[in-house]
């Protein structure tokens, strides 16, 4: 399974940024697939996810009304809508694909994107 995430950028505050996350060993069509981001000095942490079969999609409060998890109907690629982008989004995004029941937790995730960074200026 390899994921490929692309779509990162510089913008200034209050822009928007589409990012996308290419799933060439269909990871997506039998496990959950999430994004999670890691800025500067700091750990990474989740952004949205969405388990396999399901259409809830589960948001961190920090991005919350701003961005959107949404995935092609072949189910190979998924996408994260990001507007309203402040300076504290800028990180390096990551796509993740892993158990089917997986919901945000790091550790069940299998598969792991390269990143892509996003940088926000004020």
């Amino acid at each position: 399974v390899q994921l490929q995430a692309s779509g990162g950028g510089a913008v200034q505050a209050g822009g928007s940024l589409r990012l996308s996350c290419a799933d060439s060993g269909r990871a997506f069509s039998r496990g959950g697939m999430a994004w999670f981001r890691q800025a500067p000095g700091k750990e990474r942490e989740f952004v949205a996810a969405i388990r396999y079969g399901d259409t809830n999609i589960r948001y961190a409060d920090s991005v919350k009304g701003r961005f959107t998890m949404s995935r092609d109907g072949g189910e190979n690629t998924a996408y994260l809508e990001m507007n309203s982008l402040k300076p504290e989004d800028t990180a390096v995004y990551y796509c993740a694909a892993g158990s089917p029941i997986a919901i945000g937790d790091e550790a069940d995730y299998d598969f792991w994107g390269q990143g892509t960074l996003v940088t926000v200026s004020s």
